[in-house]
């Protein structure tokens, strides 16, 4: 019997006709009780932090504060909906004056975010009231070195977060295909860190002696993890950090909100995304169907991957993968598409390793995915430009399917790949 299956594409829906009889499971990750009342819990998690001192004992004691905030691509956590009670917080709570706090968006490498971008942020009325800006890794004049990490990092931050008096970062924790996890230390490196600190902790996702993504890093993977560590040597360089941590469902619902010390609060975060987002599962299948979750998470290709490398431990070698990714944004970073003639020249490993830019690694990554599986891909990109990367891009699903040729096969439907982790049960 032919079924319809939804998922979510762009600001919409799409459906995909499938026989029920080939899908072995629906992929939903676990449930778990979401937030009725966001202030009152973000309140008891600031009287309550873990291994620290209440957030209004902290704030009593200083003058200037830095929220930082994560940027436009991660507005699936709902930053508007956490800021202003944070400010409330501050103001109500701990006697803060509003001139005293500014709000740093972590854009990392990303383009900062229009007047618009930000007011949608962190609402209209916060964007009016406390001074809000965008970190720009190039700017040189805004940095300051901290010092360099035993892995040769040159820790560069935002100049008016490290002169700040207190600095409290608000971030979500969802798997992370280099860091293992984002949120957390990912605030400071990349969230406020200069150009340079970004690409010599983002170079250690390759292999030292193959080309190929170093095997120390992947979804769920802290232990050994280089970027990962780099990243915690790196934030433990900043005084009086505070961290807000965010947990959200498959959905996107938040359902803890976990506040405190800025690693012990960050891990116990990291604890409950793994007991929500993993999946265990009997075997792998043939067939993949998934989505990345909608915009921003399917704004394009450097984001989509993270639902890639999320999805693909639960498909076989040489399986293939049905991806819904709407890609209004392209690849996402602005260079991106520009390492294809280095991977059509033959120079492409000689380029990234001279020349490392996290575009290029993420490029490479979805070449290395492409090579694994075959990825069919439902999508705004224009199909030609993929095309040397191994992709197969679609705008009409009937033309997918026939491609597909699904007929026997078995099927995993993930209706959100950005955030279920599959994992095979040992037997």
């Amino acid at each position: 019997m032919i079924k319809e299956y939804s998922f979510k594409y762009g600001d919409g829906v799409v459906s995909l006709p499938l026989e029920e009889n080939q899908v072995i499971s629906i992929l939903d990750g676990n449930k778990t009780k979401t937030i009725n009342n966001i202030k009152e819990e973000l309140y008891s998690s600031l009287d309550n932090p873990i291994s620290s001192d209440s957030l209004e004992i902290i704030a009593s004691k200083v003058k200037s504060i830095v929220l930082v905030v994560s940027d436009m691509t991660r507005f699936w956590m709902r930053q508007d909906l956490i800021v202003p009670h944070i400010i409330s917080y501050l103001v109500d709570k701990c006697n803060k004056s509003l001139i005293d706090i500014e709000i740093i968006i972590a854009n990392g490498t990303h383009k900062g975010g229009s007047v618009e971008d930000l007011k949608k942020l962190v609402t209209p009325e916060v964007y009016s009231s406390v001074k809000v800006s965008n970190h720009d890794a190039k700017d040189d004049k805004n940095l300051v070195y901290l010092g360099t990490t035993s892995f040769n990092t040159p820790v560069y931050i935002n100049k008016d977060a490290v002169e700040a008096d207190l600095v409290i970062c608000l971030g979500a924790v969802t798997y992370h295909v280099m860091a293992g996890f984002g949120g957390g230390r990912k605030s400071i490196i990349p969230g406020i860190a200069g150009l340079e600190t970004i690409k010599a902790n983002h170079s250690y996702s390759l292999d030292g002696a193959k080309f190929i993504t170093n095997s120390k890093i992947g979804n769920g993977v802290l232990v050994d993890n280089p970027l990962n560590e780099d990243m915690l040597e790196a934030a433990s360089m900043m005084k009086n950090l505070f961290m807000i941590n965010l947990v959200t469902d498959t959905e996107f619902n938040l359902t803890k909100i976990i506040s405190g010390h800025w690693r012990k609060s960050w891990e116990k975060a990291t604890e409950e995304v793994r007991n929500i987002y993993t999946v265990e599962i009997e075997k792998k299948a043939d067939v993949v169907v998934t989505s990345c979750g909608g915009f921003p998470k399917d704004e394009s290709l450097y984001q989509g991957t993270k639902a890639v490398d999320n999805v693909i431990s639960s498909l076989k070698d040489g399986g293939t993968l049905i991806l819904f990714l709407e890609g209004r944004n392209g690849g996402g970073s602005p260079d991106y598409f520009s390492w294809i003639k280095y991977l059509v020249n033959g120079n492409f490993e000689e380029e990234l390793r001279s020349n490392f830019t996290v575009g290029g690694y993420i490029f490479f990554l979805n070449c290395e995915q492409a090579k694994r599986f075959n990825i069919l891909m439902y999508s705004k990109i224009n199909s030609e430009i993929v095309k040397p990367m191994g992709i197969k891009a679609y705008s009409n699903i009937n033309s997918l399917l026939k491609d597909a040729n699904l007929e026997g096969k078995s099927i995993y439907i993930i209706p959100n790949g950005s955030t279920v982790l599959p994992v095979v049960k040992e037997k």
